[in-house]
């Protein structure tokens, strides 16, 4: 089955995407798991950079 460039989604619908982006964007904390995982990821890096100087 295709799909011609047209896709439903509840939550858009519902505007939990759109409350979700708004909370990343006011916390600065992401709500997606690859997000955390890099803010994540980025915080450890820096920890260790700073504890070599």
């Amino acid at each position: 089955m295709r799909k011609y460039g047209f896709s439903f989604s509840w939550k858009r619908a519902l505007g939990i995407s759109g409350f979700k982006t708004k909370v990343a964007r006011k916390t600065g904390i992401p709500t997606t798991k690859s997000g955390l995982e890099r803010k994540i990821g980025n915080m450890i890096i820096r920890s260790l950079t700073k504890s070599l100087k």
